[in-house]
């Protein structure tokens, strides 16, 4: 009976790994492969495609390569300086959260070489992207569709301009390993040795220089996004709302809508998003602006109340628990400084804003500019978004950043969607990110990158005549992939300390 079960077992074992053969499907432990030859016929149309353009695209591809090889050992090399120096300071800077950072030590791409052939594979380690701590979990789409396409495009640069170099082609092939997707090329390594180094060269950079045309295509369609989309929205009148969270202080009856189009914080004109940001970071450096109020109003508005000091040095002359009231701060010539419990509303209102009471001096009426007095780093801020009431915020101004998304794209029509253009904008820049740290990394001389065979065939090509002995270039090579697999190391070691360590 054990020996029936057993080739029962054996019978079954051999049926499954011949389907997994017969569809070109690989498992093993966090890592899912497929390989196919059905895209073989149009990367050979591809790769036959116009020869010269062919010759002209991958030499200039080659260059870059070499120099993206010595360009990216400057950058790790100044980078591993910053991350170090940060660490040591006591008091590092704040770093600018503003801008969309999806910094990528990423996609360790390899090149595995077979007896009978050569796999170029990147197999993606994530190193200072965690999904879910300084990659936001509504974006994953964004991030995996990225380095999705950011691998096949560098694919597709191995295998055509291996075709171009008449190395036999096999096949294509997507995986996942853990959870991050790739793409990889099959071609015969018999046919890629017997090349010389400068056709080896025009292979091994066309990965790198593909994800470089895609990362300034990605910025050109970026950057001409608003003439791409003029026929169906307008830019250059506000910000508009499409997103307003939960747990904002934006939510609420008085506060913002998706739809709504803001046009002014503060003083500050608000034309797109980049104004809407500038307006913010600007409210929070400087100090909290006053509003002008004649002496009749701030008596009658005003009522007596006790003052007394918070913890962080800031006054409170407001204890009537009202939602409505603040504290303001004004000068006279009497008195240094004295503090008023007013309706903020009635305040602020058709109020022009001030920094001193001289700002406020207008037809001979006595005013003052009366200043919120809140705590430190809080701030007062009246959003204009007509025809709507405006909304008073008090709190963070990155806080009200942070939890409202906005576009800088208002729909002509009403049928057009809002988000459109948010998620071109979105998916652009994460080509950027992620196709540009995909060529970076890879051009850096490192064991089992491209960098590495590029290396190899550069000092073949260049140093055949002073290093007359194959086994001597070798160990010029080896040193060299030492050392930047070393830096290339130490920046993902302390790129995940610092992720992890916030």
């Amino acid at each position: 009976l054990f020996s029936i079960v057993l080739q029962s077992s054996n019978s079954l074992k051999a049926s499954y790994e011949d389907w997994l053969l017969t569809y070109g499907l690989s498992i093993s432990p966090f890592h899912l492969r497929w390989q196919t030859a059905l895209f073989n016929r149009q990367f050979y149309n591809w790769g036959r495609w116009k020869p010269r353009f062919l010759y002209l695209w991958f030499s200039i591809g080659m260059v870059f390569g070499i120099v993206a090889m010595f360009g990216s050992v400057i950058l790790l090399g100044k980078t591993l300086l910053q991350t170090l120096t940060q660490m040591l300071t006591e008091a590092p800077k704040a770093q600018n959260d503003r801008m969309l950072q999806v910094v990528v030590s990423v996609l360790s791409p390899g090149l595995y070489l077979r007896r009978y052939r050569l796999i170029v594979l990147h197999e993606n380690s994530p190193c200072s992207v965690v999904p879910g701590v300084n990659l936001p979990v509504s974006q994953l789409t964004y991030f995996f569709s990225a380095i999705l396409i950011s691998g096949v495009i560098h694919e597709v640069g191995h295998g055509v301009a291996a075709i171009r170099e008449q190395v036999r082609f096999n096949g294509f092939g997507i995986f996942i390993f853990i959870v991050y997707p790739g793409a990889f090329v099959d071609l015969f390594t018999t046919h890629l040795q017997l090349i010389s180094p400068v056709q080896q060269l025009r292979i091994f950079c066309a990965g790198v220089w593909h994800n470089f045309v895609l990362g300034v295509a990605s910025f050109m369609v970026l950057f001409l996004l608003p003439a791409i989309l003029f026929p169906f929205y307008y830019t250059g009148v506000g910000a508009l709302v499409t997103e307003v969270t939960e747990d904002s202080p934006a939510n609420g009856p008085r506060g913002l809508f998706v739809g709504d189009l803001v046009t002014n914080l503060q003083d500050c004109p608000v034309y797109n998003v980049e104004d809407w940001n500038f307006c913010l970071g600007e409210i929070s450096e400087k100090s909290q602006v006053g509003y002008c109020v004649s002496a009749a109003t701030l008596q009658q508005l005003s009522f007596p109340a006790r003052v007394y000091r918070r913890l962080d040095g800031t006054v409170e002359c407001c204890s009537n628990n009202s939602l409505t009231d603040i504290c303001f701060s004004y000068s006279s010539k009497l008195d240094s400084r004295l503090y008023a419990c007013l309706p903020a509303r009635k305040v602020i209102e058709a109020s022009k804003v001030c920094r001193t009471n001289t700002d406020c001096h207008k037809d001979f009426v006595p005013s003052f500019c009366v200043t919120p007095s809140l705590e430190n780093q809080t701030r007062l801020i009246r959003v204009k978004h007509p025809p709507h009431i405006d909304m008073l915020y008090v709190g963070h101004p990155m806080h009200l950043q942070y939890t409202v998304s906005l576009s800088s794209f208002v729909p002509r029509q009403n049928f057009l969607s809002i988000d459109l253009p948010v998620v071109i904008e979105t998916f652009c820049k994460y080509l950027i990110s992620l196709s540009g740290a995909l060529a970076v990394i890879n051009a850096v001389p490192c064991f089992a990158l491209d960098g590495q065979w590029i290396l190899n065939s550069f000092l073949e090509a260049t140093l055949s005549s002073l290093i007359i002995e194959k086994q001597n270039r070798e160990l010029v090579g080896f040193l060299i992939l030492l050392a930047g697999s070393a830096l290339l190391a130490a920046n993902v070691a302390l790129g995940l300390w610092m992720v992890t360590a916030r």
